[in-house]
């Protein structure tokens, strides 16, 4: 995926995006990072086409998005957003199946490919066993991979994750990162995500992009963007960086 000279403009000086360009590699984890309001989420709602840039193009295997129609994008492309309103009394399985919509039209259904494609979205999830479940008897954690099987039924070669750990508790914060990497490693998904947790991305991601004031002020590899300097410009804290045989590559905030 290639992104050119994006422009979003807003009355405010939050979450504007000025002269982005970057490459989302293929079946790589790229996690973008950020300050609050420097542009992370509005560049994922480009990217998803949730939002339509002033000037600029992104293209997906050299065709602009724009010139996707709706269900041929959505086989392309699906998003998981931070936070999702449904009725609480739909079962699992229900919801799952809604990722099947761009495979369907009024005249032709495959209900065999449905039901294997559903099958799979729940097994991936660790969720196969609760296909009859309402959402409101699951847990936070599990609602989100809930979300995320209806997006993998859409079968989908790119997966966007909007900020996917907020208002979680840690451990279901690590449940749902190491699910993300499993279905990068195992079933070779592009993931695009938004990250507030500096070390998660450091942890999961193949390549970080770090935004600034709606630009991108570095990216690559995890080691090479995360640095002491780059947390000082960026965030304005410092901090210090170890290495543990367990832990790996880890930041550390020791003040302002």
């Amino acid at each position: 995926m290639d992104i050119q000279d994006i422009i979003v403009s807003h009355d405010n000086t939050r979450n504007h995006l000025n002269g982005v360009s970057t490459t989302i590699v293929q079946g790589k984890i790229t996690t973008i990072i950020g300050p609050n309001g420097c542009g992370k989420s509005t560049l994922l709602s480009v990217i998803s086409r949730l939002h339509s840039p002033k000037s600029g193009t992104v293209s997906l295997e050299n065709k602009d998005l724009l010139h996707y129609k709706p269900k041929e994008f959505a086989k392309k492309l699906a998003i998981v957003y931070q936070q999702n309103d449904i009725p609480r009394d739909l079962t699992i399985e229900k919801l799952v199946g809604f990722g099947r919509l761009p495979h369907q039209t009024m005249l032709k259904k495959n209900h065999d490919e449905d039901s294997k494609a559903i099958e799979w979205a729940l097994a991936c999830t660790n969720l196969q066993h609760k296909g009859t479940t309402s959402l409101e008897a699951l847990s936070g954690g599990e609602r989100q991979r809930v979300w995320i099987a209806m997006a993998l039924a859409q079968q989908s070669e790119i997966l966007c994750l909007d900020e996917p750990t907020t208002y979680l508790d840690i451990y279901y914060q690590i449940e749902l990162l190491e699910l993300v990497k499993t279905l990068n490693e195992q079933h070779g998904l592009t993931i695009i995500m938004v990250l507030h947790d500096i070390n998660q991305a450091i942890r999961y991601s193949d390549h970080i992009i770090l935004m600034k004031e709606g630009q991108i002020f570095a990216e690559g590899a995890p080691r090479d963007v995360i640095t002491k300097d780059m947390i000082k410009e960026v965030y304005g804290v410092d901090a210090i960086f170890n290495e543990d045989k367990q832990l790996g590559y880890y930041m550390m905030p020791m003040g302002i």
